[in-house]
């Protein structure tokens, strides 16, 4: 019988990270994203990169008007329009691969999923009021994440019980709420927001206990590319981190903790994870 996380339905398509991973890259139209603000503000140089993922073998591009890096100012909402619909009607009219709005705004995901998105990537998991009714009646994939306070306040000294178990509880928590506002659960993946109000502990803790989100039945996607806490504890910069980023994102893999991974460095995760599959189909049990 085929297990629940092996579906994701986005409006006309159904996607299967239950049965291979999928590499979602990085598309920031932003000036100030920590790792590559500025270098694709510009929409044709956006386009540009997006298509290059998806030679390089993306499955999923993610694109983004708006950095919701640490201390990362609100950008108004004509401004991320205009930056990130020009590069969704671009992409869209050039290649198949499904297209994910990393947005919390309502009226942004309304207008990126006309212009040819699929998914709403949700970095508040709901917290726009109107966001549930955008997803719902447009039939978009969602991805739900965890994030303890803003941008502007979430590492203001982040403090949990447990980080694994008090994540895991808020994303079933808001799995739920999107079931009961007529979100089926096979359209929604789920983010543990590595990064997201958590300090370098919890983030390596949060890593190690990341097969405990399988209990929620529903596809996770992992974004651990060049994340800061790699570079506190490597002394490494963000253009540094690919070793790091390839060595998280294999750990989760073979833990069956993720389906999903969100990466800079398509082609380099791409060539990891088929590896990665290849050597585990061929794994013998110990006698």
């Amino acid at each position: 019988m085929a297990d629940s996380r092996d579906e994701w339905h986005v409006r006309d398509r159904v996607l299967y990270p239950g049965r291979t991973v999928l590499v979602m890259g990085i598309v920031n139209v932003t000036p100030d994203s920590f790792s590559d603000g500025g270098r694709y503000a510009a929409a044709e140089a956006a386009v540009a990169h997006g298509l290059d993922l998806v030679r390089q073998g993306a499955d999923l591009l993610d694109i983004g008007g708006e950095s919701t890096r640490p201390g990362a100012e609100p950008v108004p909402l004509d401004e991320e329009l205009h930056r990130i619909l020009p590069v969704v009607r671009a992409l869209a009219a050039h290649t198949d691969v499904p297209l994910s709005i990393d947005t919390y705004k309502a009226e942004t995901a309304r207008q990126a999923l006309a212009a040819g998105a699929h998914i709403v990537n949700d970095v508040t998991a709901l917290g726009d009021p109107d966001m549930a009714e955008v997803v719902r009646s447009s039939g978009a994939g969602l991805v739900l994440m965890h994030m303890r306070g803003t941008p502007q306040t979430m590492q203001a000294n982040p403090v949990y019980d447990d980080v694994a178990a008090d994540v895991a509880r808020f994303l079933e928590a808001r799995l739920q709420a999107a079931a009961d506002v007529g979100i089926a659960g096979r359209r929604v993946v789920l983010d543990p927001g590595v990064g997201f109000g958590k300090t370098a502990e919890h983030n390596l803790e949060l890593l190690a206990r990341l097969a405990e989100l399988r209990r929620l039945g529903r596809p996770v996607c992992l974004g651990v590319s060049r994340k800061g806490f790699m570079g506190r504890l490597l002394g490494r910069s963000a253009e540094e981190r690919l070793a790091a980023s390839l060595a998280a994102a294999c750990f989760a893999l073979a833990a069956g903790a993720a389906q999903i991974v969100r990466v800079h460095d398509v082609a380099p995760t791409r060539d990891a994870v088929r590896l990665f599959r290849a050597l585990q189909e061929r794994q013998h049990p110990s006698v």
